[in-house]
């Protein structure tokens, strides 16, 4: 056995030494519950992320994500969770060749021109190596590491035990839902082949913009494993933070079209906005847009739904609570009370602030990237621990996280832009039934099943 087979044979110990771990954690914690004993959060959230530092995959993307979510988890967990690392161990190249083997069969190398062996990026479930083809087109392969699906499938379980151990406190927001929705998301992204017709969706929507740039997927160097395609060249959009004005703004333009059109027009959103999903292309000396890299996340809404979330902004925008009231009930929620209303109309507010607001501004007046959301979130954990819990519907988590990440990379880029109207822009002549003929066709043509 190598060393990289060992390698992979002893994280895979490490999830079962993990789950015994937080297992422990949680036993402590029932304990001192039993005996009435107060409870050091400080101290179980350090000995859960101790618990948990031994995994290194998509639960660590989890914990970011859920510290968006006002009471999804106590703040002292949230905070340590989201100081974890996710980074798998890299493949090295005699471990890229077999999994390639596996993938392609044993004549692989010959249908490249060149293969890199070395990675040129990794991520939490895989890596990407550069690759060419015989007519000259450049490629970026997406390999996933081994046993992936038991990695998921254990990080999954240890997420279930946290939520077990907050549901025993007094919290604010019911998390059965939410773990039902992350579960099936994760779950998505271990497969590559609906990925790549995510791709060709994304690709469909935005054939004719000039500003968003969607990679072409190569079928038949593609399995469920390893996803192909062809590398779009760009730059990293923080490199772009000391730019002119009108750079920057021309960078937030496209990220804001890139995920409020397919959500407005389709029902889909780009559900992790993660910097490194990204790159910017280059028009002449100035940025001309971006490139959309990663659609291993990404969340299809009923075009009721979609309905909902504008009732909800022409709720806001008209101080008109009933429909407010109403878009909530469209969204899903359950449980929800005069004083929950209030709780969640502060952070209504918050995610739509900057589109309610007629005139040219930063996403957040006077506030830093670290600080995006947290007094507001503060306030909104508190009315749901009083007056909760209030049941989250499974589509509100990754609409959120979008949400919030979308907002926290305009900081970065400290773009100064009318959002009220671009968003009118993008709603101007909303109809649910439109929205629910463009998905039907271009779900069909991408090849995606739709969600039932």
């Amino acid at each position: 056995m190598s060393n990289e087979d060992n390698r992979f044979t002893a994280r895979a110990s490490r999830y079962a030494r993990v789950g015994t771990n937080v297992g422990s954690v949680a036993a402590r914690y029932a304990g001192r519950r039993l005996l009435g004993l107060e409870l050091d959060r400080d101290k179980s959230a350090r000995e859960l992320a101790a618990a948990l530092g031994g995994l290194k995959g998509p639960i660590m993307k989890v914990a970011q994500l859920l510290s968006t979510i006002p009471e999804a988890l106590p703040k002292e967990y949230a905070r340590e969770l989201a100081q974890l690392q996710s980074q798998a161990p890299p493949m090295g190249p005699a471990f890229v060749r077999r999994r390639m083997i596996a993938e392609l069969g044993r004549d692989w190398e010959s249908r490249f021109a060149s293969f890199e062996a070395q990675s040129a990026a990794s991520a939490s479930l895989g890596q990407v190596h550069r690759a060419t083809l015989d007519d000259g087109r450049q490629l970026a392969c997406k390999l996933q590491y081994p046993d992936m699906q038991s990695a998921v499938e254990a990080d999954l379980s240890q997420l279930k035990l946290v939520f077990q151990i907050h549901a025993r406190t007094d919290p604010g927001v019911d998390t059965k839902e939410i773990f039902k929705e992350i579960s099936t998301r994760l779950r998505e992204e271990l497969d590559y082949e609906l990925e790549a017709r995510h791709t060709k969706l994304y690709a469909g929507i935005f054939s004719d913009d000039p500003m968003i740039r969607v990679p072409d997927v190569i079928d038949d160097l593609s399995t469920g494993r390893l996803l192909t395609m062809t590398w779009l060249e760009g730059k990293p959009l923080l490199n772009f933070k000391e730019n002119p004005l009108e750079d920057r703004n021309q960078i937030a333009r496209a990220m804001f079209r890139a995920w409020w059109y397919p959500f407005s027009h389709y029902g889909v959103i780009h559900g992790d906005p993660h910097l490194g999903n990204y790159t910017v292309f280059s028009d002449g000396d100035r940025p001309g847009g971006i490139n959309l890299l990663d659609y291993g996340c990404i969340r299809t809404f009923p075009p009721a739904f979609v309905a909902g979330v504008v009732n909800l902004y022409r709720g806001l925008l008209e101080g008109d609570r009933d429909r407010v009231v109403s878009a909530y009930e469209q969204w899903g929620f359950k449980g929800l009370n005069s004083e929950l209303i209030d709780g969640l109309t502060i952070w209504a507010k918050f995610i739509y602030g900057p589109l309610l607001d007629d005139r040219e501004r930063t996403i957040a007046d006077q506030t830093t990237p670290g600080e995006y959301g947290r007094k507001e979130m503060m306030h909104v954990r508190s009315v749901l621990k009083e007056k909760g819990p209030v049941t989250i519907p499974r589509e509100f988590v990754f609409m959120d996280r979008a949400a919030i990440g979308l907002g926290g990379v305009f900081l970065h880029l400290d773009a100064k832009l009318n959002w009220y109207e671009l968003f009118n822009e993008t709603i101007e002549g909303f109809q649910v039934e439109a929205v629910a003929a463009r998905q039907k066709a271009a779900f069909e043509a991408a090849g995606v099943p739709l969600p039932i």
